[in-house]
């Protein structure tokens, strides 16, 4: 990213240089002066704003394949001719988190491979599917964490994408599970660990601590296996659903960073995230934060009928999460519209929503200005 789009200094990675440690050569995390930072490669302060959900299937409709043929035609030129310059000159640093929903309650399609994210060529976050344990899954399945079978699959998905990531300073660190429930599935019925045991007695507590710290060693151990470097960023818990405390315990020693997807009311969620920071000593993420105006006429459950609303509300939810010392990055939902989720920065046509991206724009170049101990 060029300086001449921000004030101060950036370097390579976007990290302010006017916040300065210990360069190791990939990303970290550290407190300084009572702030927390992501700390580049190159030793510099970082704050994390990112978009998720980019997905090119979203350009390739009957009515809009034209647009992708005659704009891309191929993933490396929608990479490096779409995505990167796009988020450059809308202000985002990250691409977070890759995966997008085309038909509603199923699956998220694959992650990127890893030359897409070279082709970007910005920091970028990657989602290893070790559980299939989501809220929106209709089709759950909770696997028995002490047996063979379940370090073997978590071996393969972290050997599949960290040997080959393991060495990229551009990797911030690896995502598990988009929003995994704990207890009862509400889309299939399906019971989850929550719910074998009593929460309200001891023992039951217990039972589900020795399930959430063996999850979270397993997984843990597998992506340390191949990758001593990144940091591991781990489930993307949803904010309005409730966490048993044994989880939130078993999470310390196994991840580096909280994250946490949470929309509207955003006070919630700064006193949500302000707890569990104060129960584990993490930093924290809002991975997936979106208020949108609806496309096709669907009504916004938040009340947000323009897109310059839009980008008003960004700009004063974004600024009320990062003055929290403890905020560290801020992952927006989502890059493109299409007929599953629709909404995004640009309409299905692939035309930028400008109304709501000028103030995006305008807050996300200023960011390091506005956040204190930045200057």
């Amino acid at each position: 990213m060029s300086d001449k789009s921000h004030s101060g200094g950036r370097d390579r990675f976007d990290g302010t240089t006017r916040v300065r440690s210990e360069a190791t050569g990939f990303f970290r995390v550290e407190e300084i002066g009572g702030r927390w930072w992501f700390i580049t490669p190159d030793g510099h302060g970082f704050l994390s704003v990112g978009v998720n959900h980019i997905d090119s299937a979203c350009l390739k409709y009957p009515d809009n394949v034209h647009i992708w043929n005659g704009r891309y035609g191929d993933e490396r030129s929608f990479c490096e001719n779409g995505v990167r310059n796009d988020l450059q000159n809308w202000g985002f640093n990250t691409v977070g988190w890759s995966q997008e929903v085309h038909v509603r309650q199923r699956t998220h399609t694959p992650p990127w491979r890893h030359d897409q994210y070279r082709w970007v060529g910005m920091p970028y976050c990657h989602a290893i599917p070790f559980t299939e344990i989501e809220m929106w899954n209709r089709y759950p399945r909770f696997p028995d964490v002490f047996s063979d079978d379940f370090e073997q699959w978590c071996d393969l998905q972290a050997r599949y994408c960290c040997v080959d990531m393991a060495a990229d300073p551009w990797l911030i660190g690896y995502f598990y599970a988009d929003v995994p429930s704990w207890g009862r599935n509400s889309n299939s019925g399906v019971k989850g660990w929550a719910e074998m045991f009593d929460m309200n007695s001891a023992s039951g507590r217990a039972e589900l601590g020795k399930i959430s710290a063996r999850y979270y060693q397993v997984t843990h151990d597998a992506i340390r296996r191949y990758d001593p470097n990144h940091l591991i960023l781990g489930d993307r818990y949803n904010g309005q659903g409730p966490l048993p405390e044994v989880v939130l315990e078993a999470m310390i020693p196994a991840v580096d960073v909280l994250s946490i997807q949470h929309f509207p009311p955003i006070e919630r969620f700064v006193a949500l995230s302000s707890e569990w920071h104060r129960r584990t000593g993490k930093p924290v993420v809002n991975a997936d934060v979106a208020f949108h105006v609806r496309a096709l006429g669907r009504d916004h459950p938040h009340g947000i009928t323009t897109q310059r609303e839009r980008g008003q509300k960004y700009a004063r939810w974004a600024g009320e999460c990062f003055a929290e010392p403890h905020m560290i990055g801020w992952h927006w939902c989502g890059y493109i519209e299409n007929e599953c989720r629709q909404a995004g920065l640009k309409d299905r046509f692939d035309e930028p929503q400008t109304e709501a991206l000028d103030l995006i724009t305008e807050f996300n170049h200023q960011l390091y200005d506005r956040v204190a101990g930045s200057a």
